[in-house]
Formats: structure tokens, sequence, C-alpha cells
């Protein structure tokens, strides 16, 4: 990050908030309510016998996580809004990386099983959660494990089931576009399956992207408690013109998914 969007992003979140402690007293009742409530009812619906529930040509578990994902974004403050449409079965989607947000944010919208740090597992009630929405863990740093998770992305492409995967392969400060990292592409080619891109943008044109980033000195529940007295803003999910999959194309591909969420992002 430049230091001028390093000044800037410790301004706005060190700048006096008279209205915080209302909102946190507003929505702390709420989230806890959400979670003692709704995550017990959830289990009654995300399980084996819920996948075989259609419920409008949507399976009655992936609208539960739908809805589940859609609320939790309202209660932090966050209204959803897509611009353009996710493509239906087995696409490989691909976004740059803020927040938890983003997968609260990506699921409201589409259901898709998600790459993520093996770590996630053991949050509280975010894991439970998180593993019954078909997340595919990786443990950061292990070759086998890498490789498991690009079968089973292959594999539940080829079935028609969407995936998502984070390029950059962790949370930047949300000042610049990380790194696409080529690998993660293999299981769309392996698949011969699309790749839609996904620009998430935080509050108008992105003046919120540093401010809802999770940062290097934060906890999950730190970061939760920071983001619960935040002031209401819109989270623009923008899904892009998807990228056909090349054999020996991976570079290709991350280039040209970085290059579309790049200029989303600045548009």
């Amino acid at each position: 990050m430049h230091d001028t969007d390093s000044r800037r992003a410790c301004s706005s979140r060190t700048h006096r908030d008279h209205w915080r402690p209302l909102r946190i007293a507003w929505r702390a009742p709420q989230v806890l309510l959400h979670v003692v409530v709704a995550l017990p009812l959830m289990a009654l619906v995300v399980n084996p016998l819920g996948a075989r529930i259609s419920v409008g040509g949507l399976r009655w578990d992936h609208r539960a996580i739908r809805w589940w994902s859609a609320r939790t974004a309202r209660l932090f403050g966050i209204r959803v809004r897509a611009i353009g449409a996710p493509l239906p079965g087995g696409v490989m989607f691909v976004a740059n990386h803020i927040n938890w947000l983003d997968i609260v944010a990506l699921h409201s919208q589409h259901m898709m099983g998600f790459v993520a740090k093996a770590e996630i597992a053991r949050w509280p009630l975010v894991g439970w959660l998180a593993t019954r929405a078909e997340t595919i863990y990786h443990a950061r740093g292990s070759s086998d494990s890498l490789n498991g998770v690009m079968h089973q992305m292959a594999s539940r492409l080829s079935a028609g089931r969407a995936v998502a995967a984070f390029p950059e392969g962790r949370t930047t400060s949300g000042a610049a576009l990380g790194t696409f990292h080529a690998r993660i592409f293999q299981p769309a080619i392996s698949a011969g399956a699309l790749v839609q891109p996904v620009a998430l943008r935080y509050g108008e044109r992105g003046d919120a992207q540093t401010v809802i980033a999770f940062t290097a000195t934060e906890n999950f529940m730190s970061n939760l408690l920071r983001l619960i007295g935040e002031p209401a803003r819109v989270a623009e999910v923008h899904f892009l013109e998807p990228v056909t999959p090349t054999p020996d194309g991976r570079r290709r591909m991350a280039e040209l998914c970085r290059g579309r969420i790049e200029a989303a992002l600045a548009s």
C-alpha cells in the first residue's frame, strides 16, 4: 500500500465516529439472535435431506445458505448489489479478496464451493457453516493439500457444480490487486470449464475498500467487532465476462481475469 493510501486507511479507521456506539448497540443483539436462533434452523435445512429438496428450481439447502448470507450482510450494514449475473452450472468463479465478507456477498448471489484456508474450519460457528456450504479447505504450504484441492475442484466442475477461489491467495489491504497465482486455474482447464471473474467493491465507487479490509493486526473476532460498528455501505458484486480455458493457458487466464477485475474496480 502506498503511504497516501496507508494514511487514508488509518485516518478513516481512527476518525471519531459518534454514531458507532449506537450502531453496535443496535446491531450486536441482532447478530447474536441471528446466530443463536437462525443457526440451529440452518442445521435442519443444510443437510443431505435439504439437498434432495428443490424449491423454485434451487436446492433447499442452497437457498437457505443464500438467505443466511444475505441476512448476515444486512446485519453488518452491507447492501449487496449485483452487476451482471453469475453463469449457471459448472463454472469457476475467481474474485479479488478483501475480507471474509467477500464469501458472504458472493454466496448471497449464487451457490459456489469456495477454496479457503484450513483454519476457517476451526472458526466458531462460521467454520461449521462454511463446511456445510461445500467449502474446500487448503492447508497452506502443503503440496499434498494443494493437489487434493485441485482434484476436488476439477471433479466438482466436471459434475456441473460451481466452485470459487481467490487467486491472490489471501486478503489484501484493498488498495490494489495482488498477483493472481496461475496454478489455481488448472482445475478449469482439466474440466474444460468457463472461468467467470468477479470484482468485489465496497462503498460507492470502492471508497471503503481499505476500511473493510481484513488487516494484518486483526483476527476474525476483532475484525467482526470492528465491522459491526461501521456505517451502512453497498457491496458491489460485478459478474464479468467469462474466460474460456485453453490447454497450458493458466498464465493467460490469470492475466485476463485480473485485468477484467482491475478494470471493473477502477470504473
